[in-house]
């Protein structure tokens, strides 16, 4: 039995009219079968969601880091032999009244230190502070070198006491370090474990909460706490959850208040929302059943496949409203619209998950979690919105009003000739003169893209956590300890291997490396440096009386080997085959991790020998400049990658390059704009923006892809371009405006996130959706006033214009 395509199809009101076995094999094994499909439906949404209630929200420093690449290769590889630079958090503990030299304060600092060691996950060996015995002074005295901890023995907080640690911090070198360089606070530093004694991964959600608690607890006791770290991070970011559910609920009540006001329908409106949020519990559960986390990275996902879901959704929800208004039994306007639709949202599914598929190439396994969780809930959704949507409307049906109200306005434009003046307008570009004008502007728009993104950097942009807005408390934290301490958190060391037996101490390898840091000091960015070198050179000068005439390097290799025997193990390791180049950064920003990698690279190709190696890179700074290099890496491969999978997909279903080059050519003026926004915006392409524009491509050619699949069916059938495209405007049209306003103005809520990188997604998303909404609108029509053929007789000359034609047979 032929479908109608279009609404001068004919009407069948009555089952015994319809013969069940039309369609194809897969339309009938879903609508013959009805009610065992829903029945398997509801027991998978049951046993999944039991799943997703085991999910859990965590994150894990390992995974947000390329353990790939060379760089981290070479932190890995020493990690255990380097001091302060895996994942730590620092806790400053300031005196607002006075100096650090008081009884009451170190006290409290004690409390605090004491508190924080029994934290499960601290790695507890490496803690340093003023109370630890591994912070230690070394000085010159009348006997030769001396030393011992910073807090004296027999410290009982009297004045005497006081006055000894005061002596002790000066010669310990701490200053700006462990002590800020005014006196008025000091820093407890906490290393974490990779996991826990037993195994277990480190509950970063659970470290932020005990943090809190101190920091609330003794700020009642007169000391300020200050807390910075890849812990803290994470912990405000898991605390923000309770932000983004809220900002999830509004999307729903936004999508659910739209797509009302399309259809006036109560039941087709709760079944889209309900087959939507089906698709997210499917996932949810999915995702734990797998073993995975939901990260800060992640947790925005599951809003994105509700949104998703709702736009096919309320395709198949249409199709059926027009369907039952025209006359047609609500059963058969079900598989009426699932032929004319399911290959279109198929594909269309298909290119999103391809889109969050790629993402899997990028070797930082947060990014791949994310692409996994993205992808099942995309797939998911080819079960709950195109098939279980029309088979749940194929038994409710629409209200008598709403299916009336649908094609209200097609009646009257029949009966007056008048077309609505929206789709009028857009007609315009069906013609030449619209068509010219709307591609000299779509070509005037790229040129500026391009020139705009040339712009774009890769990395922060900002300092301190860009995840967070520049005046959260974690920024401000960040802001107090690098103004406060001379040595800033952004710390990017060099890894310098040497061969074993004291290789360390050899004066040529001291040399290169006293080389690499005055050159390294120069560069702007870079604030301070320390090394065994320096240390050299400190120490020489206080054995002359404090001469700066004797702060350098001298080529004697017995005081070289004395100074390192007395030197701090984070300047070297046990073995004395490993130097560590520590360069404290101002910031982490693209452009200064650039210019040390580079620096420090040219240094190491000209002076790498068999007796030293230079090796990039460890400290937060390093880690940075590696998941930069592999984010610059990625970036421009991944879109190729989706660009060409949506293409091949495109081609399977329209069977022509031409239909492609419609579908494409919009997408790809959206991704160049969608890049010059962000060079507007102040955004770097960073781990939290990467998936961005793959996803962009992947929900902006939905639209193209239902309104493109419809025109063709209509030309197919012998209707000019107009008449085909107003027709695809009537039937689909509407629902395409619809949905992209309703992602749009779901996401766009998203802008009054505290959490940062959720408002540049809500931005980067809001204009994608937006952008691809209009170039399925605009550009498509006069891409195809010049691409497709004028009618089905022109068409039949070119083998090519066929299969174009011929694509129709495959959405139906």
């Amino acid at each position: 039995m032929k479908h109608p395509n279009h609404s001068d199809d004919a009407v069948v009101s009555s089952l015994a009219a319809f013969d069940v076995r039309s369609g194809n094999v897969v339309e009938r094994l879903l609508f013959n079968n009805r009610l065992l499909v829903i029945v398997l439906c509801a027991i998978v949404t049951m046993v999944l969601g039991v799943q997703a209630l085991g999910l859990r929200l965590n994150a894990s420093f390992e995974k947000t880091i390329p353990a790939g690449h060379p760089y981290i290769a070479s932190y890995l590889q020493h990690k255990g032999e380097l001091f302060g630079l895996g994942n730590a958090v620092r806790i400053a503990v300031a005196n607002p009244h006075g100096s650090i030299y008081d009884a009451k304060y170190l006290e409290t600092v004690r409390k605090i230190n004491d508190q924080v060691f029994l934290i499960p996950g601290v790695d507890r060996r490496s803690m340093k502070s003023l109370w630890t015995p591994n912070t230690r002074w070394v000085g010159v005295t009348e006997e030769g070198m001396e030393g011992g901890p910073v807090i004296p023995d027999g410290y009982d907080g009297s004045a005497d006491s006081l006055q000894k640690l005061q002596a002790n911090v000066a010669r310990s070198g701490e200053i700006g370090q462990i002590v800020a360089l005014d006196g008025k606070s000091s820093v407890i530093y906490v290393p974490l474990l990779d996991k826990l004694p037993n195994g277990q991964e480190i509950n970063y959600a659970a470290i932020s909460g005990q943090l809190e608690q101190i920091r609330a607890s003794y700020a009642q006791q007169g000391v300020a706490i200050h807390i910075t770290g890849f812990a803290k991070i994470v912990g405000d970011l898991i605390d923000g959850l309770r932000e983004v559910l809220q900002f999830f609920a509004i999307a729903i009540v936004i999508a659910t208040l739209m797509v009302y006001w399309f259809n006036r329908c109560v039941r087709s409106t709760a079944l889209v929302v309900a087959s939507s949020l089906i698709a997210v519990v499917w996932q949810l559960g999915l995702i734990a059943t797998l073993g995975y986390d939901l990260d800060p990275y992640s947790m925005l996902v599951p809003f994105l496949v509700f949104a998703i879901g709702m736009s096919h959704g309320a395709q198949k929800m249409n199709g059926i409203l027009q369907d039952i208004g025209r006359g047609t039994h609500k059963y058969i306007a079900a598989r009426f619209t699932f032929r004319r639709l399911f290959l279109a949202g198929l594909t269309a599914l298909l290119a999103d998950a391809v889109g969050f598929a790629v993402l899997l190439m990028i070797d930082i396994r947060v990014i791949q979690e994310l692409a996994i969780a993205a992808s099942l809930g995309v797939a998911v959704l080819i079960f709950t919105n195109l098939i279980l949507l029309p088979i749940l409307l194929s038994y409710t049906g629409v209200g008598a009003a709403a299916a009336a109200r649908s094609v209200k306005a097609e009646l009257a434009e029949r009966q007056s000739g008048v077309r609505h003046p929206l789709w009028a307008f857009l007609d315009r570009f069906t013609r030449r003169r619209g068509a010219v004008v709307a591609i000299v502007v779509a070509l005037l728009l790229a040129v500026a893209g391009v020139l705009g993104s040339r712009q774009l950097k890769i990395g922060d942009l900002d300092p301190g956590a860009p995840e967070l807005r520049a005046d959260s408390r974690y920024n401000q934290d960040v802001a107090f300890i690098n103004h406060n301490f001379g040595a800033s958190s952004d710390v990017f060391a060099v890894m310098v291997e040497t061969p074993g037996n004291g290789g360390c101490a050899n004066y040529n390898v001291v040399q290169k490396v006293d080389a690499l840091e005055w050159q390294l000091r120069q560069l702007p960015g870079v604030e301070s440096t320390n090394s065994l070198a320096t240390l050299n050179r400190f120490v020489l000068t206080g054995l002359n009386e404090g001469n700066p005439k004797w702060f350098e390097l001298i080529k004697n290799q017995e005081m070289l080997n004395f100074i390192t025997a007395g030197a701090p193990r984070g300047l070297y390791n046990d073995s004395c085959d490993l130097l560590t180049l520590y360069v404290y950064l101002r910031d982490h920003k693209a452009d200064t991790l650039s210019r040390v990698v580079q620096h420090v690279e040219a240094f190491a190709a000209a002076n790498n020998s068999k007796d030293v190696h230079f090796r990039l890179a460890a400290g937060s700074a390093g880690i940075d400049a590696a998941t930069n290099i592999v984010v610059k890496d990625a970036w421009h491969q991944m879109l190729l990658l989706v660009y060409g999978a949506v293409t091949v997909l495109c081609f399977i279903t329209f069977r022509s390059w031409r239909a492609v080059l419609i579908a494409i050519l919009p997408l790809m003026l959206t991704s160049v704009l969608a890049e010059a926004l962000m060079v507007v915006l102040g955004m770097g392409v960073k781990v939290a923006t990467l998936p961005v524009i793959a996803l962009g491509v992947g929900i902006g050619v939905d639209y193209a892809l239902y309104i493109l699949s419809v025109t063709l069916a209509r030309m197919r059938a012998g209707q000019s371009l107009s008449d085909a495209y107003h027709g695809a405007l009537a039937f689909t049209g509407k629902v395409v405006l619809l949905t992209g306003a309703t992602l749009a103005a779901g996401v766009a809520t998203w802008v009054l996130s505290s959490i940062k990188f959720q408002a540049d997604m809500g931005i980067l998303l809001a204009f994608m959706f937006l952008w691809n909404m209009v170039g399925a609108m605009v550009l498509l029509p006069a891409l195809a006033h010049f691409l497709l053929p004028r009618s089905s007789k022109t068409s039949a000359q070119s083998s090519d214009d066929a299969a174009l034609l011929a694509s129709e047979e495959k959405v139906a």
